[in-house]
């Protein structure tokens, strides 16, 4: 496993790590990005509704749930560059959990370091990462 898949496998699990954890108030103010792809395959649900303006979106299965997304144009030609972004407190509370695997895998991955991320996970992870060294 390449140290991006690993730190890919490591933020997927962070988000599901999320999921479980207990409600907090500041679940509002967390937001997770995501390939705007993610709402594909709600475009042939029977009865599903996608909307958006240029920035804001929802899709809503009626009678079942329902989620609301801000929505910002990436790097990509659209539609691949777009993504949209929601808050730990949405996901929670309105996706429904059979479908939280479908966004955790379409989850926008941040540069991040895999070591700190699996020594912030752990409480007994030890990393040998070689000699300390100066900034530069």
């Amino acid at each position: 496993m390449t140290v991006d898949e690993r730190s890919a496998a490591l933020q997927q699990t962070l988000l599901r790590r999320a999921f479980a954890a207990p409600a907090s108030t500041d679940d509002a103010r967390v937001y997770f990005r995501f390939r705007a792809g993610v709402i594909d395959r709600y475009r042939s649900l029977p009865g599903a509704v996608l909307q958006r303006t240029r920035t804001v979106g929802r899709v809503a299965v009626p009678s079942r749930w329902s989620l609301d997304m801000g929505i910002v144009e990436g790097d990509a030609a659209p539609p691949d560059g777009a993504e949209v972004h929601v808050t730990l407190k949405d996901l929670r509370e309105r996706l429904p959990e059979d479908e939280r695997e479908h966004w955790i895998s379409h989850l926008v991955l941040q540069p991040l370091s895999a070591n700190f991320l699996q020594m912030k996970m752990s409480a007994v992870a030890c990393i040998d990462d070689g000699e300390t060294q100066p900034w530069g």
